[in-house]
């Protein structure tokens, strides 16, 4: 008996669920292979070109670009703080590790948001679907970051790959939550409205459901990317790469101005893409008509 378990421990029945989580990991890792390695090079194509595109560009412009895109959508207020505080960053000797953060959020992003939107549509829809979603979507939601990272560095190894896998899936919840709840609070008596006109289903969904649960769908991108951003530092622990791998030194060194300097990043990054985000969704026509009828009522 170890030392870590009691009398009662040894009396009670031992479930292996450590060693069959292993197999089913060996197994998939020797009959999917080929899988990963093909997963391995989308991801690798999608983050690299992005990264050296962002990287190549001078900070002077990426600044402007950004600035310019925040007076735009939210006002000039925003678009001279983006300035200053992205100006910040490129004064600090971690632009190029922003950047590389920047590209691996952006391609997380997307493409758990391809996965989540016709996820979310799809439950929406069927009920039964949603019934066996909610408790994988509350388990993913619940897991710990750090545990994303185990099965990512079993099947991919380590580097950008795994990290920006990792982040997909923990990213994912959100999106697919937020996208059911966003079609079926849309009022019945409009669906009914477009029925009765003799539309088809799909052209329901497409022309009537999904422009009025726009708005929430939107704020479910907003929080994909947040939670990206979060898992895409935490992902330097596995060599991702980026501002997690300066956080990750500056802790393993203690070295407090260096981590200030990638946190400050971090922030200033988070804060640009979340207005951003939330700039986007304000600006649909369905969103615009929502707000004025609170307005109004």
């Amino acid at each position: 008996m170890s030392l870590r378990e009691s009398p009662l421990d040894a009396a009670l029945p031992r479930v292996p669920l450590g060693e069959w989580t292993e197999s089913a990991v060996d197994w998939a890792t020797r009959t999917l292979g080929p899988v990963f390695d093909a997963v391995a090079s989308v991801v690798e194509a999608l983050v690299s070109p992005l990264d050296q595109l962002l990287n190549g560009v001078p900070a002077v412009a990426v600044v402007a670009v950004l600035a310019a895109l925040g007076w735009w959508l939210r006002g000039w207020k925003f678009g001279l703080g983006t300035a200053v505080g992205l100006g910040l960053v490129a004064g600090m000797p971690y632009w190029e590790e922003t950047m590389s953060t920047l590209a691996q959020v952006l391609v997380a992003s997307v493409l758990a948001l391809l996965l989540a939107i016709p996820l979310g549509v799809f439950v929406a829809e069927n009920r039964r679907a949603s019934a066996l979603a909610r408790p994988v979507l509350d388990l993913m939601q619940t897991m710990p970051a750090f545990v994303y990272l185990i099965p990512a560095i079993f099947f991919f190894g380590i580097g950008t790959v795994p990290g920006v896998l990792a982040t997909l899936v923990f990213s994912m919840p959100p999106g697919v939550r937020l996208t059911e709840l966003g079609l079926r609070q849309v009022d019945k008596e409009i669906v009914q409205a477009a029925e009765s006109f003799g539309a088809p289903p799909w052209m329901v969904l497409l022309r009537t459901k999904l422009p009025l649960a726009l708005p929430t769908i939107m704020t479910g991108v907003n929080q994909v990317i947040m939670l990206a951003l979060s898992m895409v530092v935490i992902a330097g622990m596995v060599g991702a790469g980026g501002l997690g791998d300066v956080i990750m030194f500056a802790l393993s060194q203690v070295e407090v101005g260096s981590g200030f300097e990638g946190g400050i990043a971090v922030v200033v990054l988070a804060v640009v893409l979340d207005r951003l985000t939330d700039s986007v969704g304000d600006r649909f026509p369905s969103a615009r008509a929502q707000r004025l009828a609170r307005e109004a009522a």
